[in-house]
């Protein structure tokens, strides 16, 4: 049907909410905005759903998230019958605008379809999501949260029983059962005392909390360092008005560090997000308030989560200069990649295969540090969910053992308790980290130049476009499409020296004209390998209207590496 006949059938139809038809009838004469609300269904891809809160088919609201969980239900029912509604389905939500009542709405219609729900007693991070269900034995988790995206937003991760976020063939099969659900009368809800006393709705909270923070610990590898040093080391922290407030400052108090400072604009949860301009730890703005803080005590180290907890920011003193420094998620992640790896070789805690699952759009410093200590080093495409799928094939067939698992965007896990990117272990080891230089006598910055001067002076950005609507999706369709199938053979001064079409799964190397096998599942991802081990990858985001374009190199000192990076995306630029 045409957007027009869908805005009228919302209007028209009983099974829409009075409020949700004032909404509505309120912009019936913006031609545009009814086009932008109804011209497609809100699309359940292969994470779940994002979009902005309101009334239509292109919007978060309790029909869409109800529609995306009766899809959800006829996957289990038809993949797992019984025994997948026994197991039940774990759900959590974060602090955004609707995340209880989405959360509440998803939880009623699995219960109506005889699948048993746990939901959170109130808002927890998305890791502790992943490992509560791991730890209940649920068939599939829900998390109500849009990350960190601007506060108009909210959304829907899915997770499978192996506690990651769905990938082949589960999510596609999800994909097909909500896509199949044409008819909102079709989507099934029940009455939360009716499901509680069916025994179908379950609350949880405290007893997951206090396994969720033993496992974490278990991660620590000094934990004398930490108590040398606790009395003294300062740590500035932000939950960025979300999830991670709670358990960032249990974890940091029950392993003893003292001086622990909370951003008192950003304690606690706000739709709203006030003080942020974008609730991002990539954004250097986010941080205004912690820096200043920060230099108010003097701390050592600032850190951020964002509010669904997930991903963390980083800054620490250059001692030299007084002053603090921004460290990128590759940055942070390969300072506990290298701490890890070298403290377990010295402490003969290594497992025996042990390998590091990282993505293709992440550091190529990751090369050297796995290289240096007999690390297997394991590249997948983008998307955390494709580490914890890594970590299931390790347990399944014995061939490794996971030792860590970062992404550029800011996101890690050590350990294995969860299967996605965990902001409150980040936080822990990271806090970890910054002990043992403290204990040394150095900054984690002094540290970052450390692994600099040994492995090479590596360094990342991205550069992103949006285009929003209808028309920018088409925009965007048509740059990957120009760079498909008209490869560039240069950037600048550098020369391509294989391309990579995941999408097409082949590769082609430009010296000697072989073609080949991506050997990763299909995705509208294009990667250019490059001399002088550089590179760049564009791809459309998953989860917001732009298309990113990812870019690294190898310099000889930090001027040298910014002065490469800024040549080579200027050369990205002139492309498209």
């Amino acid at each position: 049907m045409s957007y027009r006949e869908a805005f009228d059938l919302w209007i028209s139809s009983d099974y829409f909410d009075q409020k949700t038809k004032d909404e509505l009838l309120a912009i019936r004469n913006d031609e545009k905005e009814v086009e932008d609300r109804f011209y497609k269904d809100l699309e359940f891809g292969t994470g779940g759903l994002r979009g902005v809160i309101g009334a239509g088919s292109n919007r978060m609201n309790i029909y869409t998230v109800r529609k995306a969980t009766q899809g959800l239900a006829n996957y289990i029912i038809k993949n797992a019958g019984d025994e997948g509604k026994k197991k039940g389905v774990a759900i959590s939500y974060d602090n955004r605008r609707m995340s209880p009542e989405f959360a509440e709405e998803t939880a009623l219609c699995l219960c109506a379809n005889g699948i048993k729900a746990y939901v959170f007693d109130s808002l927890r991070p998305t890791p502790e999501l992943s490992y509560a269900l791991r730890t209940l034995g649920c068939i599939a988790g829900v998390m109500v949260t849009a990350s960190h995206n601007p506060p108009e937003y909210n959304g829907y991760k899915a997770y499978w029983e192996d506690g990651a976020q769905v990938t082949p063939p589960h999510d596609t099969g999800i994909i097909g059962e909500v896509n199949a659900i044409t008819d909102y009368n079709d989507v099934k809800t029940m009455d939360r005392k009716a499901a509680e006393e069916a025994g179908l709705y379950n609350v949880i909270g405290k007893e997951i909390d206090d396994s969720y923070m033993a496992e974490l610990k278990k991660q620590i590898i000094h934990p004398d360092v930490i108590k040398s040093v606790a009395d003294d080391i300062k740590i500035v922290y932000t939950p960025f008005c979300g999830t991670g407030n709670v358990p960032v400052r249990r974890i940091l108090d029950e392993l003893g560090f003292k001086n622990v400072y909370i951003v008192p604009e950003q304690e606690k949860p706000d739709p709203n997000f006030t003080t942020l301009e974008y609730p991002n730890p990539e954004d250097p703005k986010a941080f205004e308030l912690a820096l200043k803080l920060a230099k108010e005590k003097d701390a050592d180290i600032v850190m951020a989560t964002d509010p669904d907890a997930d991903r963390l920011g980083i800054y620490a003193k250059d001692t030299k200069t007084g002053e603090y420094v921004p460290f990128t998620g590759n940055m942070s992640g390969m300072l506990i990649a290298e701490y890890i790896l070298r403290e377990r070789t010295a402490t003969g805690t290594m497992p025996e295969n042990p390998a590091l699952v990282t993505t293709i759009v992440t550091t190529n410093l990751a090369h050297p540090i796995t290289k240096a200590y007999g690390v297997k080093e394991i590249d997948v495409l983008t998307g955390f969910k494709f580490i914890g799928e890594q970590i299931k094939i390790f347990e399944e067939t014995g061939c490794n053992n996971y030792v860590f698992g970062l992404e550029e965007s800011y996101g890690c896990l050590a350990g294995t308790h969860a299967r996605d990117k965990d902001a409150v272990v980040a936080v822990m080891m990271l806090a970890e980290v910054a002990s043992y230089c403290k204990k040394l006598g150095i900054t984690l910055w002094d540290m970052m130049i450390e692994i600099y001067e040994k492995y090479g002076y590596y360094k990342e950005t991205q550069y992103a476009i949006t285009k929003k609507g209808k028309e920018g999706l088409e925009e965007i369709a048509n740059m990957m499409e120009k760079l498909r199938n008209d490869p560039p053979k240069e950037f600048g001064d550098l020369k391509v020296k294989k391309f990579y079409d995941y999408k097409k799964e082949k590769t082609i190397d430009f010296e000697s004209g072989a073609e080949g096998s991506t050997g990763l599942p299909v995705s509208n991802v294009l990667y250019f390998e490059l001399e002088n081990d550089s590179w760049c990858c564009a791809r459309p985001s998953g989860t917001e209207p732009k298309i990113k374009f990812y870019m690294g190199i190898k310099g000889d000192s930090l001027d040298d590496a910014q002065a490469k990076l800024d040549a080579l995306t200027d050369a990205v630029k002139s492309k498209i």
